[in-house]
């Protein structure tokens, strides 16, 4: 067991952890499409959130018309105050359209449109997936716990060990060893902050609701790695936090295919480097793939090591083959899409969910 900090506050669970926390004055949005409709991994979400009662529970779902309204139902089976963003409803199509907010679906998109309007009537908000199997609803008191002491922006991380592999492949093998070729080359503060997170793509967050309302996300999946560098600007070193969620068993995605790991990757550098590049930070693109793809391959010889320590299955030619794969994402970002802060713009959160909850009245 270790107990050795970073540059962030690194809050480390010693046994089981359960410290006190403002669970009834927080919102927690779980986004949701149609895999999840009836999954085992939801259902115990959803029961293990009946048990905490947070003020609140708001569910950003991209789903046909056809499914929205089942989803509804389903939902309103579990004994939570919940409500169903709608995400891909025609009023609220409507209603980003003629804000000039309309533009790309995806998962940034919908959990955006969720936390605007939990930040709308709640001093915290939690955020977190609805894929795990391992799913702990004490989760929530240890995130939001640092946000009630003070830290406006608190992270959360685990482990990433199932059936005995490494999994957390886009975070192992692209993020972490392009923050560190990235640092070797630039001396800036936002790398510093982007290096100390554990598990950097994690989905599970706490903050306060200042700070969501401050945040500008990415519209698909690079929301988490976004959602960072306006943490760094916001908190900082000093007002963020990490804490220790244990081990999380998660729904895993082929490398490639329609969202594979293959097509993450391109959201989650392009991410990446925006933030780099909105904190002055130059990268020299056409030397950065061979820095990165260095980077990577000591990184896989450490973790075929741990592995083989441990007695994990490693196929060390399988990882490298990724970040070959991988490596074609280190370029330069391209246009900036992410939708705006809710504090800089003139939207009022409770209008979305307003036509959210006309659209799912009038679905078939």
């Amino acid at each position: 067991m270790e107990y050795v900090q970073e540059r962030i506050a690194t809050l480390h669970d010693f046994g089981d952890a359960r410290p006190e926390a403002p669970t009834d004055r927080a919102a927690v949005v779980v986004p949701m499409t149609e895999r999840e409709y009836g999954a085992w991994a939801t259902e115990r979400t959803l029961a293990e959130l009946e048990a905490v009662d947070p003020a609140r529970v708001l569910v950003p779902l991209r789903a046909s018309p056809e499914r929205a309204a089942d989803f509804r139902e389903w939902l309103s089976g579990f004994d939570l105050s919940l409500d169903v963003v709608w995400c891909s409803g025609e009023r609220v199509e409507a209603l980003l359209s003629d804000r000039g907010l309309d533009g790309e679906a995806g998962k940034g998109r919908d959990v955006w449109l969720a936390l605007g309007v939990a930040a709308a009537d709640h001093p915290y908000v939690v955020c977190h997936d609805a894929d795990v199997r391992s799913y702990e609803g004490a989760d929530v008191a240890r995130l939001l716990a640092p946000v009630e002491w003070g830290f406006p922006f608190a992270k959360g991380y685990y482990a990433r060990i199932e059936s005995d592999r490494l999994y957390g492949r886009l975070f192992r093998l692209l993020y972490a060893p392009l923050v560190r070729a990235l640092r070797e080359r630039h001396d800036a503060p936002v790398l510093a902050y982007l290096d100390a997170f554990r598990y950097a793509l994690a989905g599970e967050f706490a903050a306060t609701a200042d700070l969501v309302r401050n945040l500008r996300l990415e519209r698909r999946f690079g929301l988490e790695v976004g959602t960072l560098g306006d943490a760094f600007e916001v908190a900082g070193f000093d007002g963020t936090a990490q804490v220790d969620l244990g081990r999380y068993a998660h729904d895993h995605r082929a490398v490639t295919g329609p969202a594979g790991l293959a097509d993450m990757s391109e959201d989650v550098a392009a991410a990446l480097l925006r933030v780099v590049e909105d904190r002055g930070v130059v990268p020299d693109y056409d030397a950065l793939p061979a820095a990165y793809r260095e980077a990577a391959t000591a990184l896989v010889d450490g973790y075929e090591a741990d592995a083989r320590f441990n007695g994990l299955a490693f196929d060390a030619s399988d990882e490298r083959a990724q970040v070959d794969r991988y490596a074609e994402a280190v370029r330069p970002p391209g246009d900036d899409d992410r939708l705006p802060a809710w504090a800089s713009i003139d939207l009022d959160p409770l209008e979305v969910l307003a036509a959210a909850r006309a659209d799912l009245d009038a679905a078939p």
